[in-house]
C-alpha cells in the first residue's frame, strides 16, 4: 500500500461497541463499504474478524487495523502485543495501529521490538497511537512510519485534556519527521478540515459519523432532560 493514497483524505472508524447489535462483522464491513461509496480514503478496523469481512468487501482500499484488548494490570488496550498485531495483519490490514506510550505493555513486550517484527515479518506500516509529545518521539525513534493523535485526551497523563487539541497537533507536525494523522474528537467538518490546514496527513472520524449508539444515547438524553 502506497500512503500517498491517504495523503489529506478522510478516513473512517468503523467501530461499536461490544454489547451493541452493530458490533458484528457483516455490518461493520457494510458500514466501512457506505462511507468508501462516499468517498472515504480508507476505513479504520477492529478485530481479525471484523477486518476480515471488510477487507473481503473492499479489496484495494487501505484499512487501518488494530485490536482492542484487555490484559491483566495493563492499561494498553489498543493492540497490546505483536501476536495481537500479526492477527490483524493476517486478517488484511495495510496499517497496523497500537498503543505506542512508553507504558508497560503484557509480558514485558518492548515496542520497538514489536514495530521491529511487523515491519520484518509482515511487511506492514506501523501507525502509532499516542498521547504526547514525548510518546510521539518514543515511538519514532522505536521505528513508527505514522503517528495519530489517538490517545490524547484518554490516558492517565491526559485524561484532562480534551481532543481536539490543535495546538498540540501543529506542535507534532512541526517536530516529526513522519506524517500525523489526526484521530480523537474530531466532530464536524469545520474541524477536519481545520486539521489538514495545521498540516495532518489526514483526519479519522468515528463517533461522529458512525456512532449510532452514543448519538442516539445523547439525543435521548437531551430530550429527557429537565433542563
Amino acid at each position: 500500500m502506497r500512503i500517498e493514497t491517504l495523503k489529506s483524505g478522510l478516513i473512517v472508524s468503523c467501530q461499536a461497541p461490544v454489547e451493541s447489535s452493530l458490533h458484528d462483522p457483516v455490518i461493520i464491513a457494510a458500514m466501512a463499504h457506505a462511507c468508501v461509496d462516499r468517498g472515504a480514503c480508507g476505513v479504520r478496523i477492529d478485530s481479525p474478524a471484523h477486518l476480515k469481512a471488510t477487507r473481503q468487501q473492499l479489496p484495494d482500499i487501505p484499512i487501518i487495523g488494530l485490536w482492542k484488548r484487555n490484559y491483566p494490570d495493563c492499561s494498553v488496550y489498543i493492540t497490546p502485543k505483536y501476536q495481537d498485531a500479526l492477527a490483524i495483519a493476517d486478517a488484511g490490514a495495510d496499517i497496523i495501529a497500537l498503543d505506542a506510550t512508553p507504558r508497560k505493555r503484557p509480558n514485558d513486550e518492548n515496542l520497538a521490538t514489536i514495530i521491529d517484527r511487523i515491519h520484518q515479518e509482515t511487511g506492514k506500516l506501523v501507525m502509532a497511537d499516542i498521547d504526547s509529545i514525548e510518546s510521539a518521539i518514543y515511538a519514532v525513534a522505536a521505528g513508527a512510519d505514522i503517528v495519530g493523535t489517538t490517545l490524547y485526551g484518554y490516558t492517565e497523563a491526559t485524561k484532562n485534556l480534551p481532543p481536539p487539541s490543535f495546538s498540540f497537533l501543529e506542535e507534532l507536525v512541526n517536530k516529526l519527521s513522519v506524517p500525523v494523522i489526526c484521530e480523537g474528537g474530531i466532530s464536524t467538518p469545520t474541524e477536519a478540515k481545520k486539521a489538514l490546514e495545521v498540516g495532518a496527513y489526514s483526519v479519522v472520524v468515528g463517533t461522529a459519523i458512525t456512532g449510532i449508539d452514543l448519538k442516539t444515547t445523547a439525543f435521548l438524553q437531551g430530550i429527557l432532560s429537565k433542563d
